[in-house]
């Protein structure tokens, strides 16, 4: 089987420390080739894997102010279209562009989608929905207008993560600071539960920063470290007393859920979007619907069990599993394009 891999180029595929979706790229691409599936990975050209590399674009756009992203997208899907005769399946992790090229090639298309940016973008997927396939990360990313092929839950390398039996007694933010993914709700959980914040993760929205986070900085209550990559992430995540995601949209997924969990750490978090289909409340972390029970729900921590946590995910969220799911779905598209010849 011969796969083209049409990863973002907003970051390096293994992004260096943010980067969500080239992080599940990579993660998909590597597993593929240790089964002995012939990738192709079109990514930036500074991305690392062991796949056939294409690239068109020097560097991640988010790393250079140079870069105009709309330019470069366009040649990097390009690229990848230009080349389709010498593929089985493209499958594209970009978003909806690509699939306004779905239409020129005889090749199958399967996107995975990562989450709606806004209903603004439905048109496209509706307009290729039945010609290519969808992916759906959640079943409560589902858009009801839309058919799917599959909902596959993304997975993790567990030997990225060590498992902690014991604690630390900080609290732990992971993630875009952001009013969606509730920054200042969980300066405000610290605060009234007497723990330490450290807050990690890319300023997404540097007016939020600026005006809910920085007067609560003090180098010791409430601390930002910046964007961590997979070195210090470990350590980070696993020396936590839990994991905050009190976000306030309704997640695609959460990666930096399953990764937390990986260490032992319990999560506590809103029950939006996919967050129930991730924790299981009162064995690997609470859902909470406010500040208020997300403070009460300190009390409970220690009850749970690390191990347990840990093994949750080792079940329901490896890299394998989610390998063993895209080509199943792989299979199916191929039988389903051959039928319609």
């Amino acid at each position: 089987m011969r796969v083209a891999m049409l990863a973002p180029i907003s970051w390096r595929v293994p992004p260096r420390h943010y980067g969500p979706w080239e992080r599940v790229v990579w993660l998909l691409t590597e597993g593929l080739v240790e089964r002995g599936v012939d990738v192709t990975l079109f990514a930036t050209a500074d991305s690392i894997t062991r796949a056939r590399l294409v690239s068109v674009c020097p560097r991640p756009y988010s790393e250079d102010p140079t870069l105009d992203a709309k330019v470069w997208e366009c040649l990097h899907v390009a690229a990848a279209f230009e080349r389709a005769a010498e593929f089985d399946l493209i499958h594209n992790h970009m978003d909806f562009p690509p699939l306004t090229y779905s239409g020129l090639v005889q090749t199958p298309v399967l996107t995975t989608i990562h989450g709606f940016s806004s209903d603004r973008i439905l048109p496209v997927y509706e307009r290729y929905d039945g010609r290519t396939h969808y992916v759906a990360i959640s079943e409560a990313d589902r858009h009801p207008r839309l058919d799917y092929v599959a909902t596959i839950h993304h997975g993790i390398l567990l030997s990225e993560f060590t498992l902690w039996e014991t604690s630390g007694d900080y609290l732990l933010f992971f993630g875009r600071i952001h009013p969606d993914k509730g920054t200042a709700e969980a300066i405000e959980v610290a605060r009234q539960a007497g723990r330490r914040l450290i807050i990690a993760g890319i300023i997404h929205d540097r007016d939020y920063f600026e005006r809910q986070v920085v007067p609560h900085l003090d180098g010791d209550r409430v601390r930002y470290v910046g964007s961590v990559g997979p070195e210090e992430r470990d350590d980070l995540l696993g020396g936590a007393y839990a994991l905050l995601h009190l976000n306030n949209f309704d997640e695609p997924f959460g990666l930096s859920i399953v990764e937390a969990m990986a260490t032992g750490t319990p999560v506590i978090a809103r029950g939006r979007g996919a967050v129930p289909e991730i924790v299981r409340h009162g064995e690997t972390g609470f859902i909470v619907d406010t500040v208020d029970e997300a403070v009460r729900a300190m009390d409970e921590i220690p009850a749970l069990n690390r191990r347990r946590v840990r093994r949750h995910v080792e079940q329901h969220f490896s890299r394998d599993r989610m390998v063993d799911e895209y080509l199943r779905v792989y299979h199916e598209v191929l039988r389903k394009h051959a039928a319609a010849r």
